[in-house]
């Protein structure tokens, strides 16, 4: 693996598509890379990553931290749909993502999320931009 970023963002998608919760608000298919407003609603999208290289470890490894914001887009509607999808992406992030056999999750920080609307008055969006930060490590 060459991007930390990449792994991680690997690993978490994978542990989000693996989460029925989840997925029963949100096609797989939405959950993935991405940057802006969506085409496909609602979504979840990876995006404003940001990587800080700790060096090498032990055994032909990297270590890495990594920050990386997930974007939460969803219509508006009374049942305040993105905000249940925020908590479906709490629940399964909420001790790291599942082990992948790429990387190695030493630390993880609890996700924080921040809501809004969009800002274009004419739609009527629900954002939440969902703040995540891991340790990894990784075999070269």
């Amino acid at each position: 693996m060459l991007d930390p970023v990449l792994g991680l963002q690997t690993a978490i998608r994978q542990t989000l598509i693996a989460a029925p919760d989840l997925t029963a608000l949100v096609d797989a298919k939405n959950i993935r890379a991405g940057g802006g407003r969506p085409d496909n609603l609602p979504s979840v999208l990876f995006s404003n990553a940001q990587t800080e290289y700790l060096g090498r470890t032990a055994g032909s490894q990297r270590a890495a931290r990594v920050f990386l914001t997930t974007h939460i887009w969803a219509q508006e509607d009374g049942a305040d749909t993105a905000r249940q999808i925020g908590a479906a992406v709490f629940d399964a992030l909420e001790f790291g993502p599942n082990a992948n056999g790429e990387i190695f999750v030493d630390e993880w920080h609890k996700p924080s999320v921040v809501w809004g609307r969009d800002p274009q008055p004419n739609l009527t969006l629900t954002h939440g931009a969902m703040s995540l930060e891991a340790v990894i490590r990784w075999k070269v």
